[in-house]
């Protein structure tokens, strides 16, 4: 299977890019180099991939466990290196379920496998950077 993405300048710091989906979304430079904040930054999309692909796999195996919860939100904490070519080199990510009551057991389970099984965008992160996971559960 093979992906394309097109992605044109549109002007100044700022590019639309597509997705496989036929939606677009906007990249562009940070204010200090040179952009106007109408798009996204490249690396910070990186990690908006990561919790995206995990979280679907998280939703769609919390589904079929019929685990029941009224929100849920990953947070994803990317530290980047010192010397260019910057990179993440650290990252956590922080899963949050509030519910009245969470079955922690099959969560941390659905978690476990989209990070250990499921996940591609969570490997190709391991390639490159110390991954660490954190659970919250938010109980209500």
């Amino acid at each position: 299977m093979t992906d394309l993405v097109t992605t044109q300048w549109e002007s100044g710091m700022l590019f639309e890019s597509n997705n496989p989906s036929g939606n677009t979304f906007f990249i562009e430079a940070s204010p200090e180099h040179g952009g106007q904040s109408e798009g996204l930054r490249p690396k910070a999309l990186m990690l908006s991939s990561l919790a995206g692909c995990s979280g679907l796999d998280v939703v769609s195996l919390l589904k079929k466990m019929r685990v029941e919860y009224t929100k849920f939100k990953i947070d994803v904490h990317g530290e980047l290196t010192e010397e260019h070519p910057k990179y993440y080199n650290k990252v956590l990510v922080e899963y949050h379920f509030h519910g009245s009551q969470l079955d922690e057991k099959k969560i941390k389970k659905a978690v476990d496998l989209s990070v250990e099984r499921y996940c591609g965008v969570m490997e190709m992160f391991r390639q490159f950077a110390e991954v660490k996971i954190a659970i919250h559960y938010h109980n209500h």
